[in-house]
């Protein structure tokens, strides 16, 4: 992988605001992830006033004469919004001051406003056959609104089979919950040889594990309820883009759904974003050596983690990824027993969702909306102490067993 202290910081700035430089931090004048998730998207320093602002509660602005400058009304711009899409900006595409990024209300906000904004009907999109359960609830609508819609998996590049004639090709890796991975690239170069565009969902990896700009995406969208804002208490969500016509459609749905997050949400997500770096540096450390614990278990099957060396995605994931997620997936024999250890487990919560600081599993197969086996277990690795974990990861699976 990639090591974070050669990439170049830096980052976008918006209109109405002016950023700190974050690329003085040594003598090559560039920083590490550290120090560019601490510094994200703040101020200039201004004497007697925070570092970081408050969040600005206001629905309207002072606007005299005619409409002009960044603040107007409240469903278009807020300053926080403004302060958080630049902290975003800055780990998504550090260095480029060509991108843009917007925030939403939550994840499938920003999915939804990537995939409306830019399909019409009689156009063509392909999505993972293996994504996020709610894709199929969004391929429904589109259908309907006479979009179609072709799937393939995520794994071995499928998605290249039915590529032809698309307007838009959606990528979601490492899929969830599967934990499959595609070559972006790869996919990237052969869509827009076809004239499609490319989303890469980057919810899983989050921004300090891939970067899906610079590996040839136009949209870089994200649940930021995840390990972006790490604490399970924000519902957000964020579209990257560098192409400036397709961000004015995507920012122009934001206005006539008014999918906007709350100034305070804004607030506590850019706070939270400061140690991001942190966080996914002990998670993902922590992830890979509770795999490396399961994978000795033989009531596990189906383990799969990007950063073991034996996982099927590994040599890709190893290509295009700087860190693996905080993710771990395996399947035990039954739903009984699937059961059975999520509620002897002390450490993890039976909760859904992850990038949690606090561990979290569940049984996937109940919501229904996944191909998975009924014994499917997701499990997002927290902050815990690893050896605690571990610990109570393998007891759950001694006091679980018939």
């Amino acid at each position: 992988m990639n090591d974070s202290a050669t990439d170049t910081g830096g980052g976008t700035r918006q209109q109405g605001q002016h950023s700190q430089a974050v690329d003085g931090g040594n003598a090559a004048g560039r920083t590490g992830d550290g120090t560019r998730a601490v510094r994200a998207g703040l101020p200039e320093p201004v004497k007697h006033e925070p570092t970081l602002p408050g969040p600005v509660f206001a629905a309207h602005f002072h606007l005299p004469g005619d409409p002009t400058g960044p603040y107007t009304y409240g469903r278009d711009e807020n300053p926080t919004w403004t302060l958080l899409e630049r902290a975003i900006g800055e780990l998504e595409a550090p260095g480029r001051d060509d991108v843009e990024t917007l925030v939403f209300a939550s994840g499938m906000a920003a999915i939804s406003s990537v995939l409306f904004s830019q399909l019409r009907a009689g156009d063509a999109v392909v999505l993972p056959s293996d994504g996020y359960q709610v894709l199929p609830l969004v391929r429904a609508q589109l259908e309907a609104y006479g979009v179609e819609v072709r799937t393939a998996p995520t794994g071995d590049d499928a998605q290249l089979d039915v590529l032809d004639g698309a307007k838009l090709l959606w990528i979601e890796t490492p899929s969830n919950p599967g934990l499959d991975v595609c070559d972006v690239r790869r996919l990237a170069e052969a869509a827009h040889a076809r004239g499609a565009l490319v989303a890469v969902d980057n919810t899983l990896a989050s921004p300090l594990g891939q970067r899906p700009l610079e590996l040839g995406a136009d949209f870089s969208v994200a649940s930021g309820t995840k390990q972006l804002t790490g604490h399970g208490d924000i519902l957000l969500g964020y579209v990257t883009g560098r192409d400036a016509e397709a961000m004015t459609a995507v920012r122009r749905w934001r206005k006539i759904v008014g999918a906007i997050p709350g100034p305070m949400e804004a607030w506590l997500a850019h706070r939270s974003i400061a140690t991001l770096e942190l966080r996914v540096a002990r998670q993902n450390a922590t992830a890979l050596k509770v795999a490396e614990a399961l994978r000795e278990r033989p009531e596990v099957s189906g383990l799969r983690y990007p950063g073991l060396p034996d996982d099927p995605s590994h040599k890709i994931a190893s290509q295009q990824m700087r860190r693996y997620g905080c993710v771990v997936s395996f399947t035990l024999p039954t739903r009984a027993r699937a059961d059975r250890f999520l509620d002897a487990l002390r450490l993890v919560d039976d909760a859904t969702s992850f990038g949690g600081v606090r561990s979290t599993a569940e049984r996937r197969g109940r919501w229904g909306g996944d191909s998975v086996p009924e014994g499917f277990i997701r499990l997002s690795v927290g902050a815990e102490d690893p050896e605690d974990l571990v610990a109570d990861l393998l007891r759950a699976l001694d006091e679980s067993a018939d």
